[in-house]
């Protein structure tokens, strides 16, 4: 397997055994020695490489052990801190990590939940570690540009100069972004002050204008993230960057129940990024089947359809996210719909053998 294959496979891995996980030990075993093995390439029962518990006594600090220390060249180069999967990571949990980056060769330190990797380098001042990651690698959300940089550590290349000279960038290039996301998920007051000001010619800045202003700058982020990422799909399908709907060809195209044509012919439809995000799930799930191209999304007013061939009559699922409770539609072999209820997009990794049979059926039929 690539690479990013095997990071995709080991996040999968995390999303479908994290609720089980409830110890550090289970952490380790199940999440974190796999990504010390298929990510980063060491032999974690091989001592010359992966030292378990690594003692090194730090001044009065005596017996201390650090969880693991990855070894390169004959040295120390990475040390790593676990803590239980679920548990936000904190400046304070690297305590240990501290004191060790000081009294040895490492010049990489890692803590992690064993669904986020924290790295952590001594960018501000020689041989004492930073107090802020440069890289964070999320297993629930992964960052493909960090995909390079994180190659670089691995046993086969280990370009530690590389990495080191690049640190910089990425710590704030990383902050940047995650103070973004933030921002576009909740606002806070200064952002909103921000934007107002550059749009708002009413006058003075009032509480008023505030409160008012709070859940337009709340919706235009969201929007703007939609346009986006539906932007990004339609372009990478060759799709033309405007609604399908409003095409003769394809809506002469539809002929399904009257209900599906009267729904998919509807106007006022607004694709959530929710329902993008879930198109790139069963998206990813099915490639397995067919070529990404094949896979295509239409929204309606009731629910987002993803499809075969953008094929209305080769449905491979329906999110039924237009509600409270949300729901993911799957097929059988007569095309009849079960509408299974759903809490998290996660869960739509559990039906992955119902969205792969329906393209395989649709291969087969022809």
């Amino acid at each position: 397997m690539e690479f990013a294959e095997r990071l995709t496979a080991l996040a999968a891995k995390v999303r479908q055994q994290r609720s089980q996980i409830d110890t550090e030990e289970a952490t380790k075993n199940a999440f974190v020695m796999p990504f010390i093995s298929t990510i980063l390439g060491y032999d974690v029962f091989n001592p010359l490489e992966v030292v378990p518990e690594f003692t090194a006594d730090v001044g009065v600090k005596k017996g201390e052990k650090i969880d693991y220390a990855i070894m390169h060249g004959g040295t120390v180069q990475i040390l790593i801190e676990c803590k239980k999967s679920k548990e936000p990571l904190k400046i304070e949990h690297a305590s240990q990590l501290y004191r060790y980056f000081a009294v040895t060769n490492a010049r990489i330190a890692i803590l992690t939940n064993g669904e986020i990797y924290e790295f952590f380098t001594d960018l501000d001042a020689p041989n004492r570690m930073d107090a802020k990651p440069f890289l964070v690698l999320d297993l629930n959300d992964i960052d493909e540009t960090l995909i390079p940089e994180l190659m670089k550590l691995t046993k086969e290349i280990f370009d530690l100069d590389s990495i080191i000279n690049a640190a910089g960038e990425l710590k704030y290039i990383g902050q940047i972004k995650r103070t973004l996301a933030s921002q576009f998920k909740e606002p806070d007051a200064e952002w909103i002050k921000f934007l107002t000001m550059r749009v708002y010619d009413g006058g003075s800045y009032t509480q008023k204008v505030r409160e008012q202003f709070s859940g337009l700058v709340t919706k235009a982020t969201k929007q703007f993230l939609n346009e986006q990422v539906n932007d990004r799909l339609k372009t990478a399908l060759g799709a033309p960057n405007f609604p399908l709907a409003s095409e003769p060809a394809v809506a002469a195209n539809i002929t399904s129940e009257q209900v599906v044509e009267d729904d998919l012919n509807e106007t006022a439809v607004e694709t959530t990024l929710e329902e993008l995000e879930g198109y790139q799930i069963v998206r990813a799930i099915v490639c397995n089947e067919v070529k990404a191209a094949r896979v295509a999304q239409r929204d309606a007013k009731s629910y987002f359809a993803v499809l075969l061939d953008d094929n209305n009559r080769k449905p491979i699922a329906r999110l039924h996210f237009n509600r409270v409770q949300k729901y993911l539609g799957v097929f059988d072999g007569q095309k009849v719909e079960q509408r299974i209820p759903i809490s998290s997009l996660d869960e739509i990794y559990e039906h992955a053998d119902a969205l792969r049979s329906s393209v395989r059926a649709y291969l087969a039929a022809g």
